[in-house]
């Protein structure tokens, strides 16, 4: 199965069954390798998490860009939203374990979008992308979270547009 199929046959699923954290999902340009959408970061439900804050009070467009060899090579994902988190580079790379050292040709899209949205509320402190921000989680988290906040409220998108 070549790329495009294999990526429109997972954009078809996605969209007929879009979980609650996402919204907007399409290709681009009718270019099926590359995909939009803005994810609407939810609450941790099993109460393992002291504050619902900050990423679920706004939303954040992404894009994923598969490679011509997928399912072989994962898949780029990138916010275009800025974010302040230890695993997103300031030019909006995402660092997933999924998609480096775990990825698998079995691997599916809804498999990333999970870890990214589980990611967001719990940084992976092994692979910051900005040793800066994953320092502070640890040694100063109620600064952390304040400066989260700011920044989500200032830069994140309008989670109840109209579709």
């Amino acid at each position: 199965m070549t790329a495009s199929k294999r990526a429109a046959k997972e954009l078809e699923a996605m969209q007929e069954n879009l979980p609650s954290y996402l919204r907007d999902l399409c290709s681009e340009n009718s270019n099926v390798l590359i995909w939009n959408a803005v994810l609407l970061p939810v609450s941790p439900r099993r109460g393992t998490f002291q504050d619902q804050e900050p990423y679920n009070l706004r939303a954040f467009k992404f894009r994923i860009t598969f490679p011509h060899n997928y399912p072989f090579s994962p898949p780029q994902l990138n916010f275009i939203t800025k974010i302040y988190h230890p695993n997103v580079s300031e030019n909006g790379e995402v660092c997933l374990p999924i998609l480096n050292r775990n990825w698998t040709a079995c691997t599916k899209i809804y498999q990333v979008l999970e870890a990214l949205a589980l990611q967001l509320n719990i940084p992976n402190q092994d692979l910051p992308l900005r040793a800066e921000l994953a320092d502070m989680y640890v040694q100063n988290p109620a600064q952390f979270m304040k400066n989260a906040k700011e920044f989500t409220l200032q830069f994140g998108e309008d989670r109840f547009t109209s579709q």
